[in-house]
């Protein structure tokens, strides 16, 4: 360190004081300054120069795999050595990451399969916790922590590795040939992050021959030395000097800065920097002429050179080469580049779009050379599946230009099968014996149409789910309907020839699919029985087009007699409900839905068969209100609308929920179950029926039960919306749909029958919910109607103990009914028990009897029945203490309300007030 201060004193002094040039001095200092100190104590204060090689023989490219799973095995170390030490704690930890780090590489693991150390680390970690577990003597020893942790693990590992049972059971089969595998693929991955370290240039990322990574190599060491010697030539030092000669010349110079100073050359130095700058420039061109044709002689043996391609399919610019020039085509030929091309199908790295394209290729190639129709159709089922095939992804729908393939393929399919009679068809065909080539036997071909149909109808709903139901495009998408449904009529069709009972059920399961949900508006408007068409008429009514009530009832009553699978006949009977449902055949429905039993076991069906179930009911709850039935609507709708969660039980979207969160997967596995937009049924219209059906009913019982300490709610959500309605400090004109209900219930409490109609039946309404139906003025006179009767009703509840009598023309002039039907709704009453009252004939009037009890009389009543449940606890309590049970469960129980009424679905059943 002294001496290398000393030199420095030296250098600093020489600027000052040595001889020379102002230049000799500049330059010396400069030349000084450029140098790096080398000392013992001074190292660690110096930059450390790296030169860019250096910098890049230290880089190393990783791909995501590897990080991945280096990731995952860093912490399986950690894993197995908390193992080794038998710290549970530790183990549950690094178990819980594991699993986070697993869902993380899920989309590479998905491509690439579950790799072994992972399997192996599962059963490692399954049979060591087993191990403790059952070693009762080492679970009493330990510590609370690892106590705790070994149940917490035992019960975490086990539900863990259900998803695993498989590939866990192939390991435990074989675990020493996992282990090999293991350390095989270890050591692969070494040797390739050493190759990777050796050297990383673009040739790696390109998709050329392996055999041009050594000849890269001596080009880039050539290049290399080339810069290295343009470094020598500019500094103009020869290149056979020595480091020996370099050595023995440090004496010749004062100072260090002299020995690197450059020094001018003499003629024939120059002459020779010259002529060898010309012999590399020479060498560098032949290189590169030789270079480019060595890449020509490369294009022309990988087909064509490369081309940069836009994100997604890359562009075709030429129809590919399927055969060389001169081969004879005929049916080895062609199906044997069939079955090439066949081969790569799913497999890492194949182009999907280019073996569509091969494909077609290949079957417009053997259409040419007229090889018959037997091998051009087993052909084009090989380019749907590839269609199929193009996106591997479940939840993201076919492209556009994908899709018109797909239909134009399929339809073209089914032209064959139509044109060609003798071709058989079929997944039971084995490919040995199919006949593809002899045309005086009939074509036998392996492969199933109805599949590809069934896969094109689910393309065609995810194409409907993925796109924004409010855009132009759902409409453009929308207009593909019509021509999947006339497939899947053709597809009928063919079937109806040569398809077994499975498959013609199956069809006409799908044909079902796309007709219960859509309202005929032919039979609508011209019904078959009306007395204003003649008999000639009602013919050429009928063949302009098959009415759908006569296709629906052909289709389902073939699938009840023929399937044997409960799943096709429960969805036949279900969309056969729903369609008599839509077209307001209420008794048909109604009894087709009792005589089916499935709300016994519907349960049981999976969620798409649920949600169709839903879906039915809740269109039978509104044909029934639209007939005037608001019991029956009630009862039907009390399910979905009781629960809050309508839109995700119908299968119309998803709820956010804070307490039970979904995680990914779940997510989208129910995205995949919602229904297109197009079939959704309006949630405010539900919730507005439903509403309005029980202000008919409970509306009149409150006013019945007004002092019944056993009182029961109807409906639950109404009484909510009644509170909500109540609670709020400034009553001002209703706005929504649930305010005119709440504001309509009160004035119907009130007998007010015209205010009660206007807050339900106005503009506002109507444009909401009314007018949403086919007959829309046929249910608002149902409607009036209705609220006629009740809000009468609701008068002769409220106000009957201020009458001694009342004349029935009076009411019916109240309320704007007949005579008639004030009679018929009073003796009702009577029967009932509802109204203490008789009728008198002559007079036609309603003579009350003073049944009522008074005020006083009724707190009385409800002192002695709270006094009666608080002896009924008491004996319960000491019969709990005694342990005979016998005295308070073989007690009659009183049912009160629900004894006599049959709304007993819905409210709290045993609750006291």
């Amino acid at each position: 360190a002294a001496r290398t201060r000393k030199r420095r004193h030296e250098s600093n002094m020489s600027r000052f004081f040595a001889t020379g040039s102002d230049s000799e001095s500049e330059s010396s200092s400069s030349g000084e300054e450029a140098i790096p100190k080398i000392g013992g104590g001074t190292l660690s204060r110096q930059p450390l120069l790296v030169s860019d090689e250096e910098e890049d023989a230290k880089r190393v490219v990783r791909s995501a795999k590897d990080k991945r799973f280096d990731e995952l095995m860093n912490i399986i170390k950690t894993i197995r050595n908390a193992m080794k030490i038998r710290d549970i704690s530790k183990c549950l930890e690094e178990f819980e990451v594991l699993g986070r780090a697993y869902l993380k590489s899920k989309s590479i693991i998905d491509k690439d399969g579950i790799p072994t150390f992972y399997i192996r680390i599962l059963a490692d970690l399954e049979d060591m916790v087993n191990e403790v577990w059952e070693d009762r003597e080492g679970r009493k020893k330990m510590n609370k922590n690892n106590s705790k942790a070994l149940a917490t693990m035992r019960q975490k590992i086990r539900k863990y590795n259900r998803d695993f049972e498989q590939e866990l059971v192939v390991y435990r089969e074989n675990p020493e040939k996992s282990a090999d595998e293991e350390e095989d693929a270890d050591e692969d991955e070494s040797s390739d992050e050493e190759e990777d370290e050796e050297e990383v240039t673009a040739a790696m990322f390109l998709k050329k021959k392996s055999e041009a990574a050594p000849e890269q190599k001596k080009v880039a060491k050539e290049e290399e030395e080339e810069d290295d010697d343009d470094d020598d030539e500019d500094w103009g030092s020869p290149s056979d000097d020595s480091d020996s000669e370099s050595d023995d010349d440090d004496s010749k110079y004062t100072s260090l800065a002299h020995k690197f100073l450059k020094k001018p050359l003499t003629e024939e130095g120059k002459r020779a920097a010259e002529r060898k700058r010309d012999d590399k420039v020479k060498k560098r061109m032949e290189r590169k002429d030789k270079k480019k044709v060595e890449d020509g002689e490369e294009e022309v043996d990988d087909g064509g050179e490369w081309k940069p391609v836009k994100g997604g399919a890359p562009m075709v610019s030429e129809k590919p080469k399927m055969f060389a020039k001169g081969t004879e085509i005929n049916h080895p030929v062609v199906l044997k580049k069939l079955t090439e091309i066949l081969q790569a199908r799913g497999k890492k790295g194949t182009d999907r779009a280019a073996q569509i394209e091969m494909l077609t290729e290949l079957c417009t190639i053997a259409a040419a050379h007229e090889l018959g129709d037997g091998i051009t159709l087993k052909i084009k089922f090989n380019i749907v599946a590839s269609l199929y095939d193009y996106n591997p992804n479940l939840a993201s729908c076919m492209k556009q230009d994908m899709w018109r393939k797909c239909l134009a393929c399929v339809d073209n399919l089914l032209d064959i099968l139509f044109e060609c009679p003798n071709i058989f068809i079929g997944e039971n065909i084995g490919e040995d014996s199919e006949n593809l080539s002899n045309p005086e036997l009939p074509y036998r071909v392996r492969g199933c149409i109805l599949t590809l149909v069934e896969r094109m109808d689910e393309e065609f709903t995810k194409i409907m789910q993925n796109t924004d139901p409010h855009s132009q495009e759902y409409v453009d998408n929308l207009k593909d309907e019509g021509h999947v449904c006339k497939i899947v009529q053709r597809l009928q069709e063919y079937l109806d020839l040569k398809g077994s009972t499975d498959e013609i059920c199956r069809a006409y399961l799908r044909r079902i699919l796309h007709t219960y949900y859509k309202f005929d508006y032919k039979s609508h408007q011209n019904p078959v029985n009306s007395d204003d068409q003649s008999k000639s008429e009602q013919d050429q009514a009928e063949t302009e087009g098959e009415d759908s009530a006569v296709l629906m009832d052909k289709l389902c009553k073939y699938i009840y007699s023929k399937d044997r699978t409960d799943r096709i006949r429960t969805c036949a009977i279900l969309c056969h409900i729903y369609h008599h449902a839509l077209h307001n055949r209420w008794f048909q429905a109604r009894d087709l839905m009792l005589m089916s039993h499935l709300q016994d076991n519907i349960q049981h069906a999976d969620p798409p068969v649920q949600i169709l179930y839903n879906r039915t009911m809740v269109q039978l709850g509104i044909c029934a209100f639209r007939q005037g039935m608001t019991k029956d609507a009630h009862n039907a709708l009390l399910d979905i609308q009781s629960s809050g969660r309508a839109k995700e039980l119908l299968g119309q979207g998803l709820l956010m929920r804070s307490m039970q969160e979904r995680n990914q997967e779940q997510e989208k596995i129910e995205k995949r179950r919602q229904v297109p937009f197009h079939m959704h049924i309006n949630l405010e219209l539900l919730e507005c029926v439903y509403l309005v059906s029980a202000m008919l009913l409970e509306i009149p019982y409150m006013a019945g039960h007004e002092f019944d300490a056993r009182r029961r709610m109807i409906s639950k959500q109404f009484h909510h919306q009644l509170r909500v309605g109540e609670r709020q400090p400034l009553l001002g004109p209703p706005e929504s749909m649930r305010e005119h209900v709440v504001a309509a219930s009160k004035a119907m409490k009130m007998g007010d029958w015209k205010t009660c109609r206007q807050f339900i039946i106005n503009e506002k309404m109507n444009g909401k919910v009314w007018d949403l139906f086919p007959a829309a003025d046929r249910v608002r006179d149902m409607l009036v109607k209705k609220i006629q009767e009740e809000s009468l009703r609701t008068y002769l509840f409220t106000y009957s103990s201020v009458y001694d009598c009342i004349s029935m023309e009076t009411l019916a002039d109240m309320f704007q009914l007949e005579i008639q039907n004030v009679h018929s709704i009073i003796s009702k009453m009577i029967i009932n028990e509802e109204l203490m009252a008789s009728l008198d004939q002559p007079t036609q009037t309603v003579v009350m009897h003073r049944t009522e009890p008074t005020s006083l009389q009724n707190l009385a009543l409800q002192l002695a029945e709270k006094l009666g449940n608080l002896v009924e606890n008491n004996e319960r309590v000491f019969d709990l203490k005694q342990g005979s049970y016998g005295g308070y469960f073989n007690r009659d129980q009183r049912g009160g309300y629900q004894g006599k009424q049959s709304y007993g679905r819905g409210g709290y059943r045993n609750q006291n007030y």
